[in-house]
């Protein structure tokens, strides 16, 4: 037991660690390169100075939001994964995307995001993705009990539904709000609005604690609802307030970056392989694995066709798809073996 609990805080560590990296990697990775060592005499330097705005304005607020993103994305997935067991399933393949996608999508047809300012895109995407969370929630309930696996087919559906009615409104309105549309679905981490950054670091956060509650029933329902409940976990209760948090900080984080994919799904994966299934750890490790994994596909995103800059969802999609894939072959050549 001693050695399991040591191990745990070694790959904590070295989670926190890598995490430090990014974000410093973040913070002095761009067009104006900033050494490591000047950051703190930049930001204690001249407030008018080109390297002080750029930290200050553009890459402190960038690098918070991708760990906020990266972090809560990832513990949406793992906390779903848990809830369902199933180890496919991630927040967007409950509709969460697809509802704030087109939520997103309404606004910029009907020009409200001109009308009403920039706050508009996100709050839009909020509402879609609440939208879908409470049909799916509503629709799966049946006499005060939630159904996982009609919740999870009435997730795909409505996201099937949504999907269908954005490509309609992308299909008829003009070229100029069909790029708006295209850009924010690609994901990106440029967000300009401060108070959006710290509602979406403190909420992470919060979640993050409050998944820390249910660790005991999440690893309880690896063995199943009926065992579960055996073992005095009130199975109906712990998995709607899961679903709600872990739904609910997926689609903040999509109001906000836009739909960036594969993190929720491959980072949990990856972690559950490193550390094992406790929960315990596999709870805040997939949080700073998610976070690390976000700003290093941000800097490369930044980086890689500069003075471009490609959506991150991009970059997120490529390497996570490609990971996904060497892993699925390696479990495929054990199982073989």
């Amino acid at each position: 037991m001693q050695r399991k609990y040591t191990v745990w805080l070694i790959f904590s560590g070295a989670f926190l660690v890598l995490l430090l990296l990014t974000a410093l990697w973040s913070l002095t990775s761009g067009e104006l390169n900033i050494g490591i060592t000047d950051i703190i005499p930049t930001l204690q330097g001249k407030p008018d100075s080109m390297e002080y705005m750029i930290l200050k304005q553009i890459r402190i607020p960038r690098m918070l939001l991708g760990a906020a993103v990266g972090g809560g994305l990832s513990l949406s997935g793992v906390i779903l994964q848990g809830v369902y067991r199933n180890p496919l399933v991630e927040p967007y393949t409950l509709g969460i995307s697809g509802g704030a996608s087109l939520g997103v999508a309404l606004v910029v047809v009907t020009g409200l995001h001109r009308l009403i300012g920039s706050f508009m895109l996100p709050l839009s995407g909020f509402a879609g993705a609440f939208l879908v969370i409470f049909l799916v929630y509503t629709i799966s309930s049946r006499h005060g009990k939630v159904n996982i696996q009609s919740m999870l087919l009435t997730g795909v559906m409505v996201s099937f539904i949504a999907s269908s009615a954005m490509m309609f409104l992308m299909s008829t309105t003009e070229t100029e709000n069909l790029h708006g549309i295209i850009f924010w679905i690609m994901g990106s981490l440029d967000e300009p609005d401060t108070s959006l950054i710290v509602i979406t670091l403190v909420t992470a956060l919060i979640s993050l604690v409050v998944a820390y509650l249910f660790v005991e029933p999440l690893n309880a329902l690896r063995l199943g609802e009926e065992k579960a409940s055996h073992l005095g976990i009130n199975t109906n209760l712990s998995i709607r307030i899961l679903f709600l948090l872990a739904s609910l900080l997926a689609g903040i984080c999509v109001a906000v970056a836009g739909v960036i994919g594969f993190v929720g799904l491959i980072i949990p994966h990856l972690v559950r392989r490193l550390v094992g299934s406790d929960y315990r750890i596999l709870l805040l490790s997939s949080f700073l694995l998610g976070a690390s994994f976000l700003l290093a596909c941000d800097v490369i995103a930044r980086t890689i066709i500069a003075p471009n800059e490609l959506p991150i969802g991009v970059i997120t999609g490529m390497v996570g798809g490609v990971v996904f894939l060497l892993m699925s072959r390696r479990s495929l050549l054990k199982g073989k073996n």
